[in-house]
This record gives structure tokens, C-alpha cells and sequence, in this order.
């Protein structure tokens, strides 16, 4: 058995490394970039190698550097984690070349596995099934077009090398076809170094649904069920589940077989994953084999109970699986929400910035918390936005969905944007909770966008009770420390107005030893808590069932937080409640005249000068973040007036680019 493992990545699959290598009594070596020196991951480890400047392309990708900080420590064997440098062929040779072992498969099936174009081709000579597309190099748009027409609209236009939707787009005419080429080619070449895309038919209805293998040196190839990944945004995937609700055991068998065919077909010797699109009558058809440690392998964990990184771990190590096929068995479900600092109420921007307060939820035998952050540090502009995967198990699904939406109702992230409302907007939508799931659900479901005011709530009155209970605890807080001074006397009310949007509820307030009992509008509730005002989570019964609603003071009002609903509560007395209606509100500044940055990141491309007229929908600039390139357009008919960033430039959250006339 290895020695010291090096981890050869960053976050949070640096962190999960760690835990498994300790629990085996193996050392471990952290690298890190200067943005990284108080990491998370840095503090994991036994000991750590800077590795250079900030920027991947500098520290993370450069294979010298990881081999260096190898012979620097001592470190006998290297696992990449996902990105970066885990499916990289050359850094696999490097490694072979130094004597260092590399936690993942050979070289073979990196090489052709990692080659979109190639692994399709390996996949139909396998007997794989595969989806009409073409395999062949894309020599220009043009050429692109030519290949989209033959194939017919709608179709995906995918980076070779490509992974985690980068360098991916969907046309569905030629004008859209043009456009997406070049940005999935610049994508591709920025994320990748590999500019070459390739084209398929895009299923329609499709659903995401990829197959765990295990293979170790001895000829075992083994398939560890299935993860259903249909619930993406722009290709993204944003919760993962296993088993899939769609899957029936025939299914499932086909699929796992075809999967270890194909991991047979370049001799597979680690974890992988096999994806397949699978239509609305469960054929199914290969995407692309990931030879890696996928993000989401977490619920395959859960479900099977094995430790995939163990296993990858021992096998590196020459060792054999203690298990067969029929020793496979998925009891339960399991969960993950990927937990990412980005505001949904903002198109999904990325945020940065230092994460003030970070309270992750209670981690128990249903709650599993991978993460690479903790309070006080930073979400950096130079990498990927993921906070954290917060996973949860049940013994069925609609369990498992249930210890979901508690866990990120008690998920308490300040500092940074983050997706948890949206997340927690999905797991209580109808449609999910059906299972009725396409890769096309967010797409459909928020055409518009997401806005939590829209939500449906269970109970609405549950908003309104929370702000009842803690502004009463407020207001006798400073009722008890009133009559300090002549004149300064002060009696808490009872009676109060809540009011949340268009509502005005009436609150009757009592409290007790347990809490409160109050009326809602004439309708009783018993509030059983114990919640103390520095608390930001109001834990209660409710009549006697639990919620965990998050609070913040801001001012006069309250914040809360509740199954990916946000509510804006002012609590008052009815004679203010009567005035309220006349106060006047401060009307924001008119910004129309400005094209500001959506998000921080590189003005990568400025289209246009000052002077040039410009029609609405047309492309002013490009910016990239978070390796992902942004397209901003025109909203309206326009002059420029004056170009107030230049391509190249670092840009911060609604900082002006453009003034118009």
C-alpha cells in the first residue's frame, strides 16, 4: 500500500481524498496556488507544496510542478480528482516516468476515452449504443453548418475534450449553429487547450442517466448502478440522484453491461463513469466515458455503501476487488444538491468574495456535507463556484427529497450569492417530485428565470409566524430592559401587523415557558422553540411539525429563508401598519444608459466603439467567468457614447462598460 497520496486539485474533491487516505493510514500532501495558501484542503493535510500564481494554467495544470512537489515530499502516488489534470494522458506518462503511481486508469483508456471522437468510435465497435452524429474533425463554421444540415436541427455542438459543459452548446438553425461553434471553440480551447469540436444529433425529452464502473488489474470489470443527472443548466448538473426513478432493473442491466463492455474495450483498470441520453422510451445512447472520479459519486456511495476513492486507491495499488457483480446491491436513495456561490435571481452570475458566515447543516447517518470552504475564507474569481455538495439518503426517495429540503433550510451561507433557494426551489417542485425529469427541467420550468417570490409555499402563514415570534423576542428583550432611566419605560404589545408583499397579516402574540401561542388571522398556531436572538436559525414545531426557517435583521426587518422562498417581513404595530401605506420608497437610479458586468470576470472581446450604432440584440461584449464565456447583447436601439473598459480589463459585479447616448 502507498505511503503518501498527493492531491493533485483543490476544494472540496481535495478534502474528500483526504478523509479516505486518513482513515486507511496513508499521508497526504496538499498542493496549492497563492489563492489557495489557507485553504481548506491546505489545512486537511499532513503537508502541502505552493505550486504557483493563482491562475490554473500556472499552478494546478503545470505537470512539472505537481511532479516537483511529489519528489519534494516523498509522495509515492498521486490522485487528480475531477478536472484539472485527471484526464490527462501526459500527466499520467510523467508520472509513470518518475515511478510515481497515478490513482486512475491507464493511459489507454484516458487517452481514448478523453477524445470524444475517438471514444465514440471505440463505443460502436464495442456494440455501444450511440447517437447519430459526426465523428470527424469539424474543419470551420462553414463545415459545421454543412455536418448540422446533413444531421438535421436540432443538434449539439461538443468539445472533444471537453467536460462539465464547457465548450457545449445546442443550435437548432444555422444562425444559431455559427454562433455556437465559435463559442464552444473558444470555450474548448480556453478550458482545455483543444479547440476541436464535434457535432450530434441533440435528443429531444432527453434524460441524463450515467453508469458507475469499477475495474481492477486482475479482469474484474464491475457496474455499481446508475445516477440519474438529468436536472442541468446549461449543461451543468445541478442534482443527482441514485437510483434513477425512471430506470427499471431490465434497463439498468443493459445499460451496466453495455458500460462494462465499453470500460473492457480500452482495459479499465479504476472507477469510471459511462454516460448515456436516454428518450421518453428508455432507449439509451453513449455520451461519453468519464476516466475519472465524478462529482456526483457521492449517491453511488450512499446506495451501495462502498468508498469508490478506497477502492480506486487500493486498485492503484495492485489490489483486487473483494466483491462480484452479484455482490452489487442498491439499498435506498440518495441525494445531491451541488451548493455553488452564484445568484440565481441574477441569471445564475458567479459570486466572489469572503464567506462572512458559514454554517453548513448537521452531518448524521441521512446528511453528508463535501465541501472545501469554511467560515471566514474566500470563493475565489480564478476557479470553479462550488461551495460544497450537500447529499442526503433515505430509505425511498420521497425521504430522501425530505431530508434534502431540511438540510438546506438549515444550509446557512452569508458573504457570497448562492443557489440554495434554487435548489430548494427544485426538490418541492411538483414535476420533480413526480420524477417527470428531462435534462430540458429548469429550462422549461423558469423560461424566465428563477424568482423565489413565485414559489408556492405549503404553509404561507409559516413566514409570517416566524417574524411574529422573533420580532416579539425583540421587542420584549428591549422591554426588559426598559425603566433603566426616568421617562424611558417601555410594555411589549401583543397584537402586531405583519406585513409580507401585498400581505398584511394579524399576529396575536403570547408568550410562554415553550415558546409562543399565537392566532394568524383568527387561525391558532403553538410555536414550540427554544431559538435565542443570536441565532440566524429559527428551529420550532409548528402545531407540531418541524421547520427551520433562516433569519436575518435587517434594519426594520426581518429576512427569512424557507423552502427556497425569500419573504421580506416588516413587523408592526396596526397604527403603523396605517401609516405605512405613506412612505414614500426610494426610487433607484436609471441605469438604462449603461452596459454593466453582470458578474466579476475578463472583458474577454469589445465589440464596438464609441460612435457605433447599435440595434437591440446585438453583441456588445464577451466576458468570462468561471471559464465560461458570456455573451452581452444590446436590450435596445442605441448610440455609444463613451467605451469605459477595455478588452483584457478585470471587471467587478455591475461595473459600467458601455455608456450610451
Amino acid at each position: 500500500m502507498f505511503k503518501k497520496i498527493l492531491v493533485a486539485n483543490r476544494g472540496e474533491i481535495a478534502c474528500r481524498v483526504f478523509k479516505t487516505a486518513k482513515h486507511m493510514g496513508i499521508g497526504t500532501v496538499a498542493v496549492c496556488s497563492d489563492a489557495d495558501r489557507d485553504a481548506l484542503h491546505v489545512q486537511m493535510a499532513d503537508e502541502f507544496v505552493h505550486i504557483g500564481p493563482s491562475p490554473s494554467t500556472e499552478s494546478y495544470l503545470v505537470i512539472d510542478k505537481i511532479i516537483a512537489a511529489c519528489k519534494q515530499t516523498g509522495a509515492d502516488a498521486v490522485h487528480p480528482g475531477y478536472g484539472f489534470l485527471s484526464e490527462n494522458r501526459k500527466f499520467a506518462e510523467a508520472l509513470a516516468a518518475e515511478g510515481i503511481a497515478f490513482i486512475g486508469p491507464g493511459v489507454k483508456a484516458i487517452e481514448a476515452m478523453g477524445d470524444k471522437i475517438t471514444s465514440k468510435k471505440i463505443a460502436d465497435q464495442a456494440g455501444v449504443n450511440t447517437v447519430p452524429g459526426y465523428t470527424g474533425v469539424v474543419e470551420g463554421v462553414d463545415h459545421a453548418v454543412e455536418i448540422a444540415n446533413g444531421i438535421g436541427y436540432p443538434v449539439m455542438l461538443k468539445a472533444s475534450a471537453g467536460g462539465g459543459g464547457k465548450g457545449m452548446r445546442v443550435a437548432w438553425n444555422e444562425e444559431e449553429c455559427r454562433d455556437g461553434f465559435e463559442r464552444a471553440t473558444n470555450e474548448a480551447r480556453s478550458s482545455f487547450g483543444d479547440d476541436r469540436v464535434f457535432i450530434e444529433k441533440f435528443i429531444e425529452e432527453p434524460r441524463h442517466i450515467e453508469i458507475q464502473v469499477i475495474a481492477d488489474s486482475h479482469g474484474n470489470t464491475l457496474y455499481l448502478g446508475e445516477r440519474e443527472c438529468s436536472i442541468q443548466r446549461r449543461h451543468q448538473k445541478v442534482i443527482e440522484e441514485a437510483p434513477s426513478p425512471f430506470i427499471d432493473e431490465a434497463t439498468r442491466k443493459a445499460m451496466g453491461e453495455q458500460a462494462v463492455a465499453l470500460a473492457k474495450a480500452v482495459d479499465y483498470q479504476s472507477a469510471g463513469t459511462v454516460e448515456f441520453i436516454v428518450d421518453a422510451e428508455r432507449n439509451f445512447y453513449f455520451l461519453e466515458m468519464n476516466t475519472r472520479l465524478q462529482v456526483e459519486h457521492p449517491v453511488t456511495e450512499l446506495v451501495t455503501r462502498l468508498d469508490l476513492v478506497e477502492l480506486m486507491i487500493r486498485i492503484a495499488a495492485g489490489e483486487k476487488l473483494p466483491f462480484g457483480q452479484n455482490d452489487v446491491k442498491l439499498t435506498g436513495w440518495a441525494m445531491e444538491s451541488r451548493v455553488y456561490a452564484e445568484d440565481p435571481f441574477r441569471n445564475f452570475m458567479p459570486s466572489t468574495g469572503r464567506l462572512v458566515r458559514y454554517l453548513p447543516p448537521e452531518e448524521s447517518k441521512h446528511v453528508r456535507v463535501d465541501t472545501g470552504v469554511f467560515e471566514g475564507g474566500e470563493v475565489s474569481m480564478f476557479y470553479d463556484p462550488m461551495i460544497a455538495k450537500l447529499i442526503t439518503y433515505g430509505k425511498t426517495r420521497e425521504e430522501a427529497t425530505e431530508k434534502m429540503v431540511e438540510a438546506l433550510d438549515a444550509y446557512y451561507i452569508r458573504g457570497v450569492n448562492h443557489n440554495i433557494s434554487f435548489l430548494n426551489a427544485l426538490m418541492v417542485h411538483p414535476r420533480f417530485i413526480e420524477g417527470r425529469l428531462t435534462t430540458n427541467f429548469i429550462a422549461e420550468e423558469f423560461p424566465d428565470g428563477f424568482s423565489a417570490e413565485n414559489i408556492v409555499h405549503r404553509n404561507p402563514d409559516v413566514p409570517v409566524i416566524v417574524a411574529a415570534a422573533v420580532n416579539q423576542n425583540f421587542r420584549e428583550r428591549s422591554a426588559a430592559m426598559s425603566g433603566q432611566a426616568p421617562g424611558l419605560s417601555y410594555s411589549a404589545p401583543k397584537s402586531w401587523k405583519v406585513i409580507i408583499g401585498d400581505r398584511v397579516a394579524e399576529a396575536n402574540v403570547l408568550t410562554h415557558s415553550k415558546g409562543y401561542s399565537m392566532a394568524i388571522d383568527g387561525k391558532p398556531y403553538e410555536v414550540i422553540t427554544n431559538w435565542k436572538r443570536t441565532q440566524p436559525l429559527f428551529r420550532a414545531t409548528i402545531n407540531e411539525k418541524p421547520v427551520c426557517v433562516q433569519v436575518d435583521r435587517e434594519g426594520i426587518h426581518y429576512r427569512l429563508f424557507h423552502r427556497g422562498a425569500e419573504f421580506k417581513a416588516l413587523v408592526v404595530t396596526p397604527t403603523t401598519a396605517s401609516l405605512n401605506g405613506y412612505m414614500l420608497e426610494k426610487v433607484p437610479p436609471d441605469l438604462s444608459k449603461f452596459l454593466l458586468s453582470p458578474m466579476p470576470g475578463l472583458l474577454v472581446t469589445l465589440k464596438v466603439a464609441v460612435g457605433d450604432e447599435v440595434k437591440a440584440g446585438e453583441e456588445l461584449a464577451v466576458v468570462e467567468a468561471m471559464k465560461m464565456e458570456n455573451s452581452l447583447r444590446a436590450t435596445q436601439d442605441g448610440k455609444v457614447k463613451e467605451v469605459l473598459a477595455e478588452a483584457g480589463a478585470s471587471l467587478t459585479v455591475d461595473q459600467p462598460i458601455i455608456e450610451f447616448e
